[in-house]
């Protein structure tokens, strides 16, 4: 598919592209042919895509593996994929962050800009093989970000906590019709054990949550200001330092802390 071919199948549905939910269809098939080839699909792996748009990367999905589902909430391109693939793919119509995922082994989308964050983390709930996403790269470099560093964020946090992240190659804009301001990139999950423990996973989020909400404060006042009071003589590191500048295993034992002195006011 080509961006002549992109501009007559949008003419022949109708298609305008949103920019709300940050519609950018893929150009280059040379693109998609590597993302499948990150993704090192086998036969039998089950495949979720996440708006598949016009069908660029689900029709070599569907050349690789003969379970590929995918979701999509515009009307106009689920009609499209459904008179397109046929029973060579699943179709859920819906809003991925509204209905339930199915079962899936590896997870290989070209991310709509506009729900990139929610879908990450609805993803990293998931148990899976490998994930290959297309996403912005400012997106990408949240991800892998180190501590100290601008992108460092409460995305970073929960990726580290939860994944191997890295990106894989960067993706001009001008692949993708319409052309969005600013370049992608293709990125690599890889699920595994937490890399530290923590007392409880609950508590460890919500500082993480707090922390890089208020993240110019310091981290008592962050926590504060999200409800979750610190007593004075409780012994918690770190409370005069701003989250960007923990690790992720510094903001454990951070959590841990919390947690303790919320066990001892409860016991």
């Amino acid at each position: 598919m080509n961006r002549n071919e992109t501009s007559r199948l949008m003419a022949e549905h109708s298609v305008k592209p949103k920019k709300s939910k940050g519609q950018n269809f893929l150009i280059d098939d040379r693109v998609a042919f590597r993302q499948i080839d990150f993704a090192s699909i086998d036969k039998n792996d089950r495949i979720l895509e996440i708006g598949p748009g016009l069908g660029m990367l689900t029709e070599k999905l569907a050349d690789v593996s003969g379970d590929v589902t995918v979701i999509e909430i515009d009307e106009k391109l689920a009609d499209h994929i459904e008179g397109t693939f046929g029973d060579r793919v699943k179709l859920i119509r819906g809003d991925a962050l509204e209905v339930q995922w199915p079962k899936f082994d590896r997870f290989v989308s070209n991310l709509p800009y506009s729900i990139s964050t929610p879908v990450i983390f609805k993803l990293l709930s998931y148990n899976f093989k490998k994930a290959v996403v297309m996403v912005q790269k400012e997106f990408a470099e949240r991800m892998v970000a180190k501590r100290g560093e601008v992108d460092y964020s409460r995305l970073t946090v929960n990726v580290y906590y939860r994944a191997e992240c890295r990106i894989l190659e960067n993706v001009p804009a001008s692949r993708f019709k319409p052309r969005p301001k600013v370049d992608s990139a293709i990125v690599e999950i890889i699920p595994r054990p937490a890399p530290f423990n923590v007392k409880d996973e609950d508590t460890f989020f919500n500082v993480v949550d707090a922390g890089f909400l208020h993240r110019r404060k310091k981290i008592r006042s962050a926590l504060r200001t999200e409800g979750i009071f610190i007593r004075e003589e409780a012994n918690i590191p770190y409370l005069d330092d701003r989250m960007e500048i923990l690790s992720p295993e510094d903001i454990g034992k951070l959590a841990d802390a919390v947690f303790e002195m919320r066990k001892d006011i409860t016991d």
